[in-house]
C-alpha cells in the first residue's frame, strides 16, 4: 500500500512543480537517466541471482514477452491501416507492450496472494518484463526513432545498455550461484527502490491535461490493449487453450493486467516517441488500472 501511495505523491508532486516557474523545465531528463543507468541496473544485479529455476516458470515468465509480440503485431498493423507516424506507432508498442509488473504489481500481488503470489510476480518482471525491455523494447525504440539504422547500430544499443549489460551479468552470478555480500546486497536494493519516486515524478513533470490534445483516441486505444486484451489473451492461452489453473497462472493474468510500465515511458519518450502520449498512458494508466484489476481479480478465482 504504501509503494501505491508513493506513486499518487510523486506524480502529483511532480505536477505541482511544473507550474514552478524558477524550476529546471528539463529535470525529467535527468531523472530518466537516473533510473535507465542507476536504478534499472541495481534492481537486476539484486533479483536475479536468487531466482530458483523450473520449466514451471515459463508461464509467468513468457507473459511480458507474448503481449510485447503481440502489441508490436497489433499496433504496427493499425498503424500501417491508418497511416500513423512511426514515432505513434513505436510509442504504443513499447507503452502498451510493457506493463508495471513491479512497482504496482509487487505489493499488489503480496497483498493479494502472499509471498508464494510474490516469487511468481518477480519471475514476470525480471526474466519477462526486464529482459523484454532490455532487449525489445530498445529494438523499438531505435527502430521507430532513427529511421532505418543499421543491425550493427541496433546491436550496439542493445549489448551497450546498461540494464542489458547488468542483466547478463546477473544471470551469470545466478548461474554459477554467486551472489553479493550483504552490504551490497542492501546497497542495490535501496538504489533500486528509488525507480519508483524518481519514474514517477518525471512522469509528473511530463503530464499535461489538454482537453483538445490529438492523443485521446491513442491513450485510449492504448489503454484498451493494455488493461484489457492483454489478461484476456494470457486467460485465452494459458487457462482455456493449454489448460492451466494453479495460483502461478492467477498471478500472470493480473500481472498481465497491470498498467503501463513506467520505465518503458520513459524509454519511449528518451527516444523521442510521442512524451506527451507516453506520460499520459502512465498518468491515466495507472489510476484507471486499479478499476480493471478488480474485474481480472474475480475472472482470475474462477480458474
Amino acid at each position: 500500500m504504501n509503494n501505491i501511495i508513493l506513486i499518487f505523491v510523486c506524480l502529483f508532486l511532480g505536477i505541482v512543480l511544473q507550474k514552478v516557474k524558477r524550476f529546471p523545465s528539463n529535470t525529467y531528463k535527468v531523472l530518466n537517466n537516473v533510473v535507465i543507468y542507476f536504478c534499472l541496473p541495481a534492481l537486476a544485479l539484486y533479483y536475479i541471482p536468487k531466482i530458483e529455476w523450473n520449466n514451471k516458470l515459463l508461464y509467468p515468465i513468457g507473459v511480458t514477452w507474448i503481449g510485447f509480440i503481440v502489441s508490436y503485431l497489433f499496433f504496427s498493423f493499425l498503424g500501417n491501416k491508418l497511416g500513423w507516424s512511426k514515432k505513434l506507432t513505436g510509442c504504443l508498442i513499447i507503452t502498451a507492450g510493457l506493463g508495471n509488473t513491479s512497482f504496482l504489481g509487487f505489493p499488489i500481488i503480496q497483498a493479494l496472494y502472499g509471498e508464494e503470489g510474490l516469487k511468481t510476480a518477480i519471475l514476470v518482471d525480471q526474466p519477462g518484463t526486464f529482459v523484454v525491455l532490455s532487449t525489445l523494447g530498445i529494438l523499438v525504440a531505435t527502430l521507430y526513432s532513427s529511421g532505418s539504422p543499421s543491425g550493427f547500430h541496433i546491436a550496439k544499443k542493445i549489448v551497450f545498455f546498461p540494464p542489458f549489460i547488468t542483466f547478463l551479468l546477473a544471470c551469470l552470478m545466478n548461474v554459477f550461484n554467486f551472489d553479493f555480500h550483504e552490504y551490497i546486497q542492501f546497497v542495490l536494493q535501496k538504489t533500486g527502490s528509488l525507480m519508483t519516486p524518481l519514474a514517477m515524478l518525471s512522469v509528473g513533470l511530463q503530464l499535461r491535461f489538454d482537453r483538445k490534445s490529438q492523443h485521446w483516441k491513442f491513450l485510449g486505444l492504448g489503454l484498451l490493449y493494455k488493461l484489457m486484451l492483454t489478461p484476456a489473451l494470457i486467460y485465452l492461452l494459458y487457462v482455456v487453450i493449454l489448460d492451466q489453473n494453479s495460483k502461478t497462472i492467477q498471478v500472470s493474468i493480473m500481472e498481465a493486467a497491470m498498467a503501463p510500465m513506467i520505465t518503458a515511458s520513459i524509454l519511449a519518450t528518451s527516444h523521442g516517441l510521442k512524451p506527451r502520449l507516453s506520460s499520459m498512458m502512465i498518468g491515466f494508466g495507472i489510476p484507471l488500472s486499479f478499476v480493471t484489476l478488480v474485474f481480472w481479480y474475480f475472472v482470475a478465482q474462477f480458474i
